[in-house]
């Protein structure tokens, strides 16, 4: 049902039928299956993500920070019975389909410039919530991100939960300086929310500044983050 909920109709499915006749009374049922699937189409010139300069804007497009979906990605793999209960309820995530449907909507709308489509790379954020997604969409270059620009529903967040969590219904995109005013406009006309939360940079290093505490949280390199880790001896 999720996708019909926020517009984009699923049309692939099948029914399950059982029938059987027990002791003279005729039982059965007629069941509907929904597949995960859908079908599409997109434009030759959209394929391919575009190159991210240094001094890149990273935008977060959809809805706030919330503590849900904590440790989502990790809890999925674990037994229904192995974690305490705080974990368990921490790690569901919450779906909201009108937002989804708004941000798919600025999104569509870039995507119909054609050639002109403001959005050069862009990442879903789902497992790991930004400390996943935004490090991957800035592999290449690195970036400086503002942990106090991210929209953020609830003030009594840690850093650590800011940062990682798996609010739905969000994504990160790279565009340049000057396109930030045709972005704005439209996530004002589709009522989106949106953030402006780093800078890429041209050394390679994620740099997670928070100015609440006046620290940075994270000052690492990106190639140890995303997997070439120092070999140990």
């Amino acid at each position: 049902a999720y996708g019909n909920e926020f517009g984009r109709p699923q049309v692939c499915g099948f029914f399950r039928t059982y029938e059987q006749t027990v002791d003279g009374i005729a039982r059965g049922f007629h069941k509907p299956i929904m597949l995960a699937g859908g079908m599409g189409n997109i434009r030759h010139i959209l394929i391919h993500k575009k190159p991210i300069p240094p001094g890149a804007l990273i935008a977060q497009l959809g809805g706030p920070a919330m503590r849900i979906g904590l440790g989502g990605g990790a809890a999925s793999s674990l037994d229904s019975d192995g974690g305490d209960q705080s974990l368990d309820f921490d790690s569901v995530q919450r779906a909201h389909p009108e937002l989804q449907r708004r941000a798919q909507e600025v999104i569509a709308a870039c995507a119909a410039m054609g050639a002109d489509n403001p959005i050069l790379s862009i990442h879903d954020i789902g497992a790991g919530g930004l400390s996943n997604g935004c490090p991957e969409l800035v592999e290449a270059t690195g970036a400086t991100f503002d942990l106090r620009a991210v929209d953020n529903a609830d003030p009594s967040l840690t850093p650590m939960e800011i940062w990682c969590c798996e609010s739905q219904e969000r994504y990160v995109l790279a565009i340049m300086p000057g396109q930030r005013d045709l972005l704005q406009s439209l996530a004002r006309r589709e009522r989106c929310p949106i953030a402006f939360i780093g800078t890429t940079r041209d050394d390679g290093r994620l740099v997670l500044e928070d100015p609440h505490f006046d620290n940075r949280p994270i000052d690492m390199s990106l190639d140890i983050l995303l997997g070439k880790t120092p070999q140990l001896v």
